[in-house]
């Protein structure tokens, strides 16, 4: 067994944990703003002609 098999590259580890992080937050923040924000269904825009000039 050689040690090269089972090095890590600790950076690459880092920017997926910390992306995970992030990640987790911004999910959290959307569902605040959801409760505190809801959005309701978009309107139905009524289709009109254009009119003619």
């Amino acid at each position: 067994m050689s040690s090269e098999e089972k090095l890590i590259d600790f950076s690459a580890e880092r920017e997926k944990r910390i992306h995970d992080i992030k990640e987790k937050r911004l999910a959290e923040m959307r569902q605040a703003f959801e409760q505190a924000l809801p959005l309701g269904k978009p309107k139905k825009k009524p289709k009109t002609k254009p009119k003619k000039r």
